[in-house]
């Protein structure tokens, strides 16, 4: 395995509120959980409309999900919990993260029903967060096995023997990498050495911090298209938890809120259809969603 790290330019970008120009997208939502369950979370989706998630509160199980065949459950062999979180197109790929009956949490890819598993070297906590179409996927890892912070974000190349780039973020003393497109492009949060989190956003080498106008210092970016568009979500000063939309060639802002958990909408994943999944509801119940723009 090769070890790369790098330090990122930082691109000091002006933020405005500048929502209101720019014309909202409306969306169609669909609750879609897990058969049985009250506790589903949607995380990933292609632009076939496969959908990667998990299931269960106590103990989580993966699935895939297909509007023509359902529901496929998807766990890591031998595994005490799994979640998929990554979903590519072509080869169709998933990736997430498992954690084997000793209580230990690994980054896993699969592809046609072969696992492998995938982590940082001697790090003995990961998880792969995001996968492209290009055999890259983004995670991070913990030095310590409950994945307490720091974390450390990074890329893995997986052709040809794995390659590691570890990304070093300006102002970060802790990140996590969560999307990742067909360009490289990576996004993901941070938290600064105030304890503040922020979402950030790498385009060809170049570093931004990224903060929701309506949000105080909390934003994530969780997902990433192959159109510049990234999703995510941030808190309110009431503590209510909202999705977003950024659109990175207008800089521009659109909340989201699923109907049926206004306050608790959190958007995991975008296509490059612009079709969103998330979730929403306060633990032990979550609801999966699914938003078609109209």
């Amino acid at each position: 395995m090769k070890l790369y790290s790098y330090v990122l330019t930082l691109s000091l970008a002006v933020l405005l509120c500048m929502t209101s120009a720019f014309a909202q997208t409306t969306y169609n939502f669909q609750t879609l959980n897990y058969p049985g369950d009250s506790f589903t979370q949607l995380l990933g989706i292609n632009n076939s409309g496969d959908i990667a998630g998990y299931h269960g509160v106590a103990v989580n199980m993966g699935f895939t999900y297909n509007a023509k065949t359902g529901f496929t459950n998807e766990n890591y062999p031998g595994s005490a919990m799994t979640q998929v979180i990554g979903i590519n197109n072509e080869p169709f790929k998933t990736s997430g993260f498992y954690t084997n009956k000793r209580g230990h949490t690994y980054g896993f890819t699969d592809y046609q029903g072969t696992f492998t598993t995938i982590g940082y070297p001697k790090a003995v906590f990961n998880q792969l967060l995001s996968q492209n179409d290009f055999g890259q996927a983004a995670g991070y890892f913990s030095k310590r096995g409950d994945g307490a912070q720091p974390w450390f974000p990074y890329v893995v190349g997986e052709k040809g023997g794995l390659t590691f780039e570890l990304l070093t973020l300006p102002g970060s003393v802790s990140a996590q990498a969560t999307g990742i497109d067909n360009s490289g492009d990576v996004c993901g949060f941070t938290f600064d050495s105030a304890g503040n989190m922020h979402g950030w956003l790498l385009v060809h080498g170049t570093y931004s911090q990224l903060d929701d106008p309506n949000g105080i210092g909390t934003t994530a970016f969780l997902g990433l298209n192959n159109n510049g568009q990234v999703v995510g979500s941030y808190t309110d000063s009431s503590g209510n938890s909202h999705g977003l939309v950024y659109t990175v060639s207008s800089n521009s802002w659109q909340t989201i809120d699923d109907p049926a958990g206004i306050g608790s909408t959190i958007v995991n994943g975008i296509n490059d259809k612009g079709v969103l999944v998330g979730f929403s509801g306060i633990s032990p119940t979550n609801n999966g969603f699914v938003a078609t723009p109209q």
